[in-house]
This record gives structure tokens, sequence and C-alpha cells, in this order.
């Protein structure tokens, strides 16, 4: 798992890349959150040289990969994923075999999608709560038990509400992993006015400096509104 999809293609493809060098029937996992096109091409340049290889993106923050609780979404063979699985197993505990290579990519594109959208609705529930007179503490026990539940709303807000914007996720990677995905949108003719939205106000964001700090740091841009 490295940072970026320039990353991924000179780890596998590159003169001293790990497919020009491994041996006959070994199996390759990348777990960056990277273009789907790329999987694809890494998958097809391994098979040709005798090569396993999947793309397995993961979800779940600093809290999933502490305790081994990631969701893991695998692009790939039947065949790689069973040898894959055992392995897998040790860090995640929902794993799901997506598809063909590229489906984890695309599978993790939806993950951040969703996330984009509310992560936003998050930091202006907690700022309408604060204008409210209300105790945003207080709020948190009646929503994210209810319909408004979320992983990031248990998890994130109550970051928000302690000033906590370390990283449980980079800034600067959520910014390159919507890119990716306004990229494969466009690739497939689709619209996304949300996640161009969030992709606009997180690199508002990095432009205060903010690019280290974790997602939950969108707060502060949506304070300054």
């Amino acid at each position: 798992m490295v940072g970026y999809p320039q990353d991924v293609e000179e780890v596998y493809l590159g003169e001293q890349g790990v497919i020009r060098h491994a041996e006959s029937g070994d199996l390759l996992i990348d777990m960056t959150t990277s273009s789907p096109s790329l999987a694809k091409r890494i998958e097809r340049e391994a098979r040709e040289r005798g090569l396993l290889a999947l793309d397995a993106p993961v979800s779940g923050g600093d809290v999933g990969a502490r305790e081994a609780r990631l969701s893991i979404m695998v692009g790939g063979t039947p065949e790689a994923y069973e040898e894959a699985a055992p392995v897998l197993g040790l860090m995640g505990t929902n794993i799901v075999h997506q598809g063909p290579a590229g489906s984890g990519q695309y599978t993790k594109m939806c993950n951040q999608i969703a996330i984009a959208s509310n992560m936003m609705g998050i930091c202006e529930a907690l700022i309408y709560a604060e204008k409210a007179g209300l105790d945003p503490s207080t709020v948190l026990k009646s929503i994210e038990s209810g319909a408004a539940g979320a992983w990031s709303l248990s998890n994130l807000a109550p970051r928000i509400i302690k000033g906590d914007f370390a990283p449980g996720f980079y800034v600067k990677h959520f910014i390159k992993d919507m890119q990716i995905a306004l990229n494969s949108a466009e690739e497939m003719n689709l619209k996304s006015p949300g996640l161009q939205l969030a992709r606009s106000l997180y690199e508002r964001l990095a432009q205060m400096g903010e690019e280290n700090s974790g997602t939950q740091a969108l707060f502060k841009v949506l304070q300054k509104l």
C-alpha cells in the first residue's frame, strides 16, 4: 500500500518493478487506493508473466487498521482471491470479492464518493447544532443511531467536537481519491455534483495548510463560510 497511482505504477511496472522480477506463480496484492484502469493494466501484464494480481483497497481508517477490522474490496480472478483470502483475513473482517481486475478500485471509489458528501453533511450538522445553542455531543447521542448513522458520524464527529484534527486519513490522499473518482466518472459519462463540491472544499482546506490533517478538518472550511 503506497500513496499515489504514480507510486503504484513505479512499484509494479517500472524498470525495477515487481512484475519484471517476481517469479512465475507469485501473487501480487496492491492495497493502494488507485486508478481502476491502472489496476486492470497491472493484472494484464502480471498475467502475461505468469503472475496473479489483485487490487484490494481498504476502508476503515486508522481504527480499522489497528484493530484488523478493515473492509477490503477485492478485484481479480477467483483463483487469486482464494489464494489471498487467508492473508487478507489477518487485516480485515469484511472482505468481498467484487469481480475482475479493477473492481476493487471501482468499489473504493463508491466508498469515497459516499464519504465525501457524508463529511459535508456531518460538518454542517455540527455547525448547525452549535448555532442553535445545542451541545453537539448530546446531539450526536440522538442522531448517530438513527437514520443518519454512519461510520464517519460515529468515529469522526467526536474528534471534530474535541478539536482533534489529527489524520486517520490524510486530506491530501482524500483529494487524490476524489480526483480518481471524478476521472473515472468522466470516462463513464457520469455527472458527480456532490463529489465535485466536496473536492473543491477539500482543495480549499489544503490551501489553508491542512493537507496533512485528517478528513474531519473539513469542519474548518465550513466554519468560515
